[in-house]
């Protein structure tokens, strides 16, 4: 079987790391030039889970699409595995809100887009594909159509899919920010079993501080537009983790302090 099956990464030590060097961004609009990101630093370790928060319009999503090549950086670098970032690459997997899964794609065609591009064996595609419905819980669903599926069936889809390329790094863009909060609980409980059992590096974005807490090693707290990096905060609560730990005092107390420095941007900003 291959390895990508097994709960340890193919990948070399140390090729998920992500670094952010002085990173810059800017849009021109017409005469206009607006400053999105302005000399944004910080670093994922390999195997880290690391989460970034920020009020709304502080190029916390602009992030990770110049982590993943979908755009290009103004200025500074992002350099991952050693290589700066210069377009997409397999070597990142990216799950948006936006489920985008091929609509005429069945769930296992879907998961098995990637390696059939990649040009892997059938039969090795085909233990990928098994592999990862199990993993999401979608066994069942393997021959179900995307317009079948809830929403949270759907993002179980996406985030399937970007394993089954076995990226160095998973880039997330609030990928439970449309679901209700029962299914986004389902999906966070997911996330955190299949994290445990992949160990991947995943750089994940939302504006859910529970969910921030719940889910990372590390937090990335951002200014308000143009966004910097004010603040990194430790997550020291030990793993396995479970949706209860809410309620545990450490957990509220990290809490806190991230709101606190949330809010303070968004009265700078006002």
């Amino acid at each position: 079987m291959s390895a990508v099956l097994t709960s340890e990464p193919r990948q070399t030590a140390g090729t998920g790391r992500l670094q952010a060097r002085h990173v810059e961004l800017s849009y021109v609009t017409g005469k206009q030039t607006t400053l999105a990101l302005d000399g944004v630093s910080f670093e994922v370790a390999d195997k880290e889970f690391a989460v970034i928060v920020g009020p709304s319009g502080c190029g916390k999503s602009s992030l990770l699409y110049l982590a993943a090549g979908l755009i290009d950086v103004t200025g500074g670098e992002i350099v991952v595995g050693g290589k700066p970032v210069d377009g997409p690459g397999l070597d990142r997997g990216m799950v948006f809100q936006a489920y985008t899964l091929f609509p005429w794609l069945t769930v296992a065609e879907n998961i098995e887009f990637g390696p059939r591009r990649r040009g892997v064996p059938a039969k090795e595609r085909r233990e990928i594909v098994a592999h990862y419905l199990s993993e999401v819980g979608l066994v069942a669903f393997a021959q179900h159509y995307p317009k079948q599926l809830s929403g949270g069936m759907k993002q179980r889809v996406a985030i399937a899919r970007a394993l089954a390329n076995d990226p160095q790094i998973l880039l997330m863009d609030e990928p439970f920010g449309a679901l209700d909060s029962q299914t986004r609980s389902v999906m966070q409980k997911l996330l955190l079993r299949v994290w445990e059992h992949t160990h991947k590096t995943v750089l994940f974005v939302t504006h859910d501080i529970d969910e921030a807490v719940l889910l990372g090693d590390r937090v990335h707290v951002m200014t308000a537009r143009p966004g910097r990096m004010k603040e990194t905060i430790d997550v020291p609560i030990p793993r396995p983790r479970s949706l209860e730990m809410v309620m545990d005092p450490e957990f509220i107390a990290i809490k806190r302090r991230i709101l606190h420095l949330l809010q303070d941007e968004i009265d700078e900003d006002h």
